[in-house]
């Protein structure tokens, strides 16, 4: 068995400039590799430290080599360290995958909604890529993707090919309104009263800042969507990214290790809504 804490040794080949301070890194890892959509790993900068990552994309095998993606926002030295020193031929730690992703499996034959907030959409785009490629065993999908303005919304270079997927909506928001937007103004949790699917039985999967998930749930629950079906994405301060540490403790739950995906009946008395 492989010790968790083994750090990969990772090639960054591409490098995408999403946002001003947002950028998606393709990394090439030559040891074996596997992940599911919804976990992470740790990225660690040599001399630095590191820093725990969602994947954004279905890892990609070509011969030998595999490829992952992660979408990173500066938020801390970290981060920024990437940003300024981390290129296309840079090499990077990778150690991971860690915690448990997206109930997929479970989600089959029925619909699906996807609720993303700024950079919430990362941990959602492999949900989507996923989706794409076993198109047949789901039902309706509704893609809501908001953010404070236009130009920070992820992925624009494909968000169309997202809404051609068969059976398939997306729904665009922005906070505040900007010259040639043509989506909703306001949040993306209004977003919600326009979905098409079975709210009873529909399988919900949320990412973004916690108050936007909460407000996305009060919506959801209103509108008749059932907790047990509804599943958020939690961040937490991890370091370690095997439930050893405790830094990512939320009551009983390691984020890390427990998940970061949980559903929220799981959840529900750590993770205050206002109003229920």
């Amino acid at each position: 068995m492989e010790n968790p804490f083994t750090v990969k040794r990772g090639l960054v080949v591409s490098v995408v400039k999403e946002t001003p301070d947002t950028n998606t890194y393709t990394i090439k890892l030559s040891e074996d590799y596997t992940a599911v959509p919804g976990q992470f790993n740790m990225i660690y900068v040599y001399g630095l430290g590191e820093i725990p990552v969602s994947l954004s994309n279905l890892p990609l095998r070509r011969g030998v080599h595999v490829y992952v993606d992660h979408t990173i926002r500066v938020v801390g030295a970290v981060t920024r360290a990437i940003m300024l020193r981390v290129k296309s031929g840079s090499l990077i730690g990778v150690r991971g995958p860690y915690g448990k992703g997206w109930p997929l499996r479970e989600a089959e034959n029925r619909d699906i909604v996807i609720i993303a907030g700024g950079i919430g959409m990362a941990p959602l785009r492999s949900v989507i890529k996923y989706i794409e490629v076993n198109r047949e065993r789901y039902s309706r999908v509704n893609i809501l993707y908001g953010a404070r303005r236009p130009d920070l919304l992820l992925y624009k270079y494909e968000l169309d090919e997202y809404a051609s997927i068969p059976n398939t909506r997306l729904l665009l928001s922005s906070d505040t309104p900007s010259e040639g937007w043509s989506h909703y103004v306001g949040f993306v949790t209004d977003l919600i009263k326009y979905v098409d699917v079975d709210v009873k039985s529909a399988a919900v999967f949320i990412c973004g800042p916690e108050v936007m998930m909460r407000a996305a749930i009060k919506n959801l629950l209103a509108e008749g969507f059932r907790g047990e079906n509804i599943y958020v994405s939690m961040e937490r301060r991890m370091r370690c990214g095997v439930g050893v540490c405790g830094t990512c403790q939320l009551g009983h739950y390691f984020v890390c290790k427990d998940g970061p995906v949980f559903r929220y009946s799981d959840l529900e008395e750590y993770f205050w809504v206002e109003g229920i």
